[in-house]
């Protein structure tokens, strides 16, 4: 069997992040989000994949390629416009060549147990489509099912709030016959000007053609679509990786729990780095620094003297080096903290933060959560985050500014004000 994998959109939710890079491409754990997905599919035993991609398409060939580094085959076909799920399947047909395939939406973290868990499933029963289920806190947000048994017996679209009819939500993998490429050429765009997939699906219900339900665990299933869902992920990968110790460590570092320290990268004396964590190739840790659990470090990072990171994934050739916390943030590529930066991940009432999402105000039902920071951000010295900005990339943040609104990319952002200053009359 082979994979079909939706990996053609940008991801306006985790933007700034993804002005620079398609959201499957954000790197948790030394590797991008799309291969942890790869390595799942290619561990229950399918090693060939198509990626359907459209943003920044050339991204995913110049990582991933043929595939062979990855113990896969892997081909590529480009969408012509972000359209829908139904019109990202239909690309796919000459592809698959009227075998039954599995589809995954590319932005999913999943274990392995989960996708053999679909395979099994459809092969026991043999109908026209398998597809996962998952139990949500919030249906409205999802596609919900509502099953009689095995089967899907209704699809309802982000029902009401209080009208849904399940709590069982679209978990975004299916196992396809090639019937559905019929369906899917017979579906009309929704009313936001879509093909969706399960209109496709509602057409072969009609028809009495079997469309089973397999539930999964919340715990081996999340879909990485906002800012936070980051956090989760991150820590879920790096609680699956062994500790490896490839760099240097001098004589008065302090590494606990599982910790890995990637080849060519240095952990200085009077480091003390608490697992689970990861420090990429060629970083520089330290002296004199506290790096804690479920932190992230790409390539060539500097953290250096007195300074406390903690639960943030911290992207390629980043340097904080004087005085500065880091918690429960998103710092981009490129990006240079001046002395003392600090950033604020708990409001003072305790209340959960809030963050500016594709122009609304969505509550991340967390209690601590920093900043996101786009690629090339600069601040001066004594920098203060309030908890919940973001910063657009290419921003300067200049000394003792303190930033409690989201900044765009491209802007300069200074206290400082000239002011005459009158002369006193006597």
């Amino acid at each position: 069997m082979k994979a079909v994998v939706l990996a053609a959109g940008e991801g306006v939710r985790l933007r700034p992040l993804t002005f620079t890079r398609p959201k499957h491409l954000i790197s948790l754990g030394g590797k991008p989000l799309l291969e942890h997905l790869l390595a799942s599919v290619r561990a229950a035993g399918i090693n060939e994949a198509l990626i359907v991609v459209h943003y920044m398409a050339e991204r995913f060939k110049q990582y991933f390629g043929d595939g062979s580094e990855f113990g896969m085959k892997l081909e590529y076909v480009f969408q012509e416009g972000v359209r829908g799920t139904a019109d990202a399947i239909g690309v796919a047909e000459s592809y698959v060549k009227d075998e039954d395939f599995l589809l995954v939406y590319g932005d999913l973290l999943v274990t392995s147990d989960v996708v053999e868990l679909i395979l099994r499933s459809h092969e026991k029963e043999k109908p026209a489509v398998t597809m996962t289920v998952v139990p949500v806190t919030h249906p409205e947000r999802y596609g919900i099912m509502k099953l009689e048994g095995s089967h899907v017996a209704e699809i309802v679209e982000k029902p009401r709030l209080g009208e849904a009819p399940t709590n069982l939500a679209n978990a975004g993998m299916y196992v396809f016959s090639f019937e559905i490429f019929e369906k899917i050429r017979q579906t009309h765009p929704s009313p936001r000007g879509e093909w969706e997939i399960t209109d496709s699906l509602s057409l072969l219900m009609r028809e009495k053609r079997p469309v089973i339900g397999v539930q999964i665990s919340d715990k081996e299933w999340l879909d990485v679509g906002r800012p936070w869902d980051l956090f989760e992920a991150n820590k879920r990968i790096l609680s699956q990786t062994e500790p490896t110790i490839n760099g240097v460590i001098e004589d008065g570092a302090h590494l606990i729990g599982s910790v890995v320290v990637a080849k060519g990268a240095r952990v200085r004396s009077g480091a003390y780095v608490e697992g689970p964590v990861f420090i990429d190739e060629d970083s520089d840790i330290g002296p004199n620094c506290f790096i804690r659990p479920c932190t992230s470090i790409g390539k060539d990072v500097k953290i250096g003297n007195a300074c406390e990171i903690k639960n943030s994934i911290v992207m390629d050739h980043t340097q904080i080096r004087h005085l500065s916390y880091v918690g429960d943030s998103i710092i981009g590529e490129h990006c240079n903290f001046g002395a003392g930066t600090v950033v604020a991940n708990y409001r003072l009432d305790g209340k959960t933060v809030k963050m500016l999402i594709k122009g609304e105000v969505v509550d991340s039902e967390r209690t601590k959560l920093g900043v996101v920071l786009g690629d090339d951000v600069k601040t001066g010295i004594n920098t203060l985050f309030m908890p919940g900005v973001k910063i657009g990339q290419n921003s300067l943040i200049g000394p003792n500014v303190v930033v409690h609104r989201d900044v765009p990319s491209n802007m300069v952002l200074l206290l400082q004000q000239r002011v005459e200053r009158r002369k006193r009359s006597d």
